[in-house]
């Protein structure tokens, strides 16, 4: 899977999913993950300029990955089934924005959406979505 280019300001990162793979329960998952020629970014080098916000970058990149792939997530009782978890956690659980960006990410697909896509088609989909979703955490 090819990788695609973050923007953060004047910075270039490359964001990347892993093979991702189908449960036998239907979720989809994969590890999503931000990089430069050094390794992992940490989540405060996509934070807002002012700093990272009090709240965790979960609590933010959520609703923004959710919104960018509504109408592929399936829903159910009125809630998008997706699930995103950090893939590493903080040196200190206090400073959330200091873990490596790196994301567990579980997804229960529309399923005569995933059904007119191919699996890459629906990785590249999510790769899209989560770069989206990481360069709007510098803006928000």
């Amino acid at each position: 899977m090819p990788e695609q280019e973050v923007r953060i300001g004047d910075r270039r990162y490359r964001a990347g999913v892993a093979e991702p793979t189908t449960m036998a329960d239907d979720w989809w998952v994969g590890l999503l993950w931000v990089a430069d020629e050094t390794g992992l970014v940490m989540f405060r080098q996509v934070a807002p300029e002012a700093g990272p916000p009090a709240d965790p970058p979960l609590f933010r990149l959520g609703p923004l990955v959710a919104g960018a792939l509504s109408g592929m997530i399936l829903e159910e009782g009125g809630r998008q089934l997706l699930r995103l978890r950090l893939g590493v956690p903080p040196p200190d659980e206090r400073l959330p924005w200091e873990a490596p960006l790196v994301v567990l990410s579980a997804f229960k697909w529309e399923p005569m959406r995933a059904a007119t896509m191919r699996p890459t088609e629906i990785a590249e989909s999510v790769l899209a979505a989560f770069r989206r979703s990481v360069e709007g955490l510098h803006r928000r």
